[in-house]
């Protein structure tokens, strides 16, 4: 099948051109991120492949299928930049990568906590100018510290694993409860109860409207002072300026992103010899107790290998015409509200 492969860097073409020589697919590779104004160059193509930060609105959407797209390949978990009801209308069939190394994340939202907490970015930074001292260095034991996971998926159950074997104390908040969690250790419970108990904050959930800002300025003010918020997920869980708030207060005294609100123009582009006009971010870079990477958590060879492959899979199993249970659609995909008491 004839496939317009979106916002795709050398990495993508590398290993989809490697997984690619047992499907024989005709990839075609464009640097554009895919929105209104470049869906015109899928015309003719029955597949698109797309990433994170492509806008597959309503616009985009009628553009592909006025063009003769049939399929949206996602190279990806998420699906929040999809209009699902939209696709639907159009005759467009959805399907995603649900799960490439889930491993992967989690052992970057770990990273995380250990960079923020040891402070090893800033000793980093001292140690090649010759400065070995260890005045504002100070960091806490991990053990025993009670640690909220936001989203028990594979991703959130693996992180409760990972932090399980340092000796924490888990909770757990998710729609519905995952078995495996339970069989770690993660004792479920409200939302409101995870805040207020909880040491360290990672969020694993999706973006849906219900989850739009779940760590805002009234969350965030159920929590312990100076808690930890990790997000590996999706940058739109957090209010950005109410966590700048909180850091600036004191409230929270860690805050560790791979994820941003906002990075749909600025993640995965070289900009170090531009000036970036995001003035929220550019604060974020001012706090010595904010870390951000770049959307980078999933970026393993392992990742990569199975996102291309699984990618590839789903397009095979849409032009065989047979059932893919990684197929996305609205209904299947209703999320219920989040208790909050």
């Amino acid at each position: 099948m004839k496939v317009a492969v979106f916002s795709s860097k050398k990495y993508d073409m590398e290993y989809f051109r490697k997984a690619n020589v047992k499907y024989s697919h005709d990839l075609v590779f464009f640097e554009s991120r895919l929105n209104s104004r470049t869906a015109s160059l899928a015309a003719g193509f029955p597949a698109v492949c797309a990433f994170v930060n492509d806008e597959l609105d309503a616009g985009t959407l009628d553009v592909l299928a006025s063009h003769g797209t049939k399929l949206i390949a996602l190279r990806c978990a998420g699906f929040n930049n999809v209009d699902l009801t939209a696709a639907e209308k159009l005759g467009l069939t959805v399907m995603r990568v649900p799960e490439y190394s889930p491993h992967a994340v989690a052992e970057h939202a770990v990273a995380l906590i250990l960079v923020l907490n040891r402070k090893i970015h800033r000793a980093y930074n001292r140690s090649r100018e010759g400065n070995f001292a260890l005045d504002g260095l100070m960091g806490f034991d991990l053990y025993k510290k009670t640690v909220g996971i936001i989203g028990t998926g594979r991703i959130g159950t693996i992180t409760a694993g990972i932090l399980k074997g340092f000796g924490c104390e888990i909770l757990a908040y998710d729609v519905r409860q995952n078995p495996a969690c339970i069989e770690i250790g993660a004792k479920y419970t409200y939302l409101t109860d995870l805040f207020k108990k909880s040491d360290i904050i990672s969020l694993h959930a999706p973006l849906t409207p219900e989850t739009y800002h779940l760590i805002n300025e009234e969350t965030i003010s159920l929590m312990k002072d100076n808690v930890m918020i990790i997000n590996t997920s999706r940058g739109k869980l957090i209010d950005t300026n109410a966590v700048i708030d909180g850091l600036k207060s004191g409230k929270i005294g860690y805050l560790g992103i791979d994820v941003y609100e906002e990075e749909s123009d600025l993640f995965f582009e070289n900009l170090s010899d531009r000036v970036i006009q995001d003035d929220v971010l550019a604060r974020l870079f001012t706090l010595p107790n904010a870390i951000v990477t770049g959307h980078q958590a999933f970026f393993t060879h392992e990742a990569l290998t199975a996102i291309a492959e699984t990618t590839l899979f789903n397009i095979c199993q849409f032009e065989g015409k047979c059932k893919c249970d990684n197929e996305v659609c609205a209904a299947r995909f209703l999320i219920k509200k989040p208790q909050s008491v």
